[in-house]
């Protein structure tokens, strides 16, 4: 496995073979990104024996000023050896002078309809920022296909949107959510939890389970469900942004019963962000 870390040295490295499948990600990785990079392989293997290509930046544009971008975890070295374990075959590891060399003036700006809701609503320019980094490294990697987890459900919609509006000749493939033994979604930022909070964070998934669960039921009125879905994490120390049923499609509030459905959920536990959706 080669690390490498410009922009030229990957294109050269790249120049002469066939177009790889290509995991993107923040580094700090857990069983979540193994995951995805050993869904990569298996398309690899299918596709001919493509190379796999995975990529750790943690990208300054989708911070808000008030969040983590200082204190995200940077663990290349063993980011590194968890990638040559699972076979990857590149790493690109650029540092932020080599992904913007120059202020980035020119961005990605998602349709509002799909990117100002949820997660846009709560971190305003969030799907921007992932959308100019997700198409930079789209230039340099120049995938045949790309791989991105279920978890960040409405970031998979809306690279997918990016990829179908803008042309772009790349399959992107989901990603199951990968759990822990108590349902807790795997995230990075899991590792900011104290013990309690760490025993307290199964809750937003039980959460969602309970809703989905009144869904299948038969219930249609989300508004009070979502309410009662807010008021029950509150009473257990949570600070929610949003617990939300809507279409998968397009998620939007649903219009008709039969419509197939997600619940998403952000909510913070302490000073930790967590997130989950479940799809009904």
């Amino acid at each position: 496995m080669r690390v490498i870390h410009t922009v030229a040295a990957l294109r050269e490295a790249l120049a002469a073979g066939p177009r790889p499948v290509f995991v993107p990600t923040m580094g700090n990785l857990h069983e979540g990104h193994l995951a995805l990079v050993r869904q990569a392989r298996a398309h690899a293997a299918a596709s001919g024996g493509v190379p796999v290509v995975a990529s750790i930046f943690v990208n300054r544009l989708q911070f808000a000023p008030h969040e983590d971008f200082d204190r995200y975890p940077r663990t290349l070295a063993a980011d590194c050896a968890l990638l040559e374990r699972e076979r990857c075959d590149l790493v690109f590891a650029p540092d932020e002078r080599e992904m913007y060399p120059e202020p980035q003036g020119v961005v990605v700006q998602p349709p509002a309809a799909l990117a100002g809701l949820l997660e846009g609503q709560f971190r305003p320019g969030f799907f921007t920022g992932v959308c100019t980094v997700v198409l930079k490294l789209f230039n340099v990697v120049q995938p045949q296909a790309a791989v991105f987890g279920k978890k960040d459900y409405q970031q998979l919609m809306v690279v997918r949107t990016m990829v179908r509006q803008l042309a772009l000749p790349i399959d992107i493939l989901a990603g199951e959510t990968s759990r822990e033994a108590d349902g807790l979604a795997r995230s990075s930022r899991n590792g900011y939890l104290s013990p309690a909070e760490r025993a307290e964070a199964p809750r937003l998934h039980r959460t969602l389970q309970a809703l989905a669960q009144a869904v299948r039921g038969g219930q249609r009125d989300f508004d009070a469900l979502e309410r009662a879905a807010i008021d029950g994490l509150r009473r257990h120390g949570w600070a929610p942004d949003y617990v939300a049923v809507r279409r998968r499609a397009d998620l939007q509030p649903p219009a008709a019963a039969d419509e197939p459905l997600v619940v998403l959920a952000a909510a913070r536990l302490g000073t930790t962000r967590l997130i989950d959706n479940l799809e009904i």
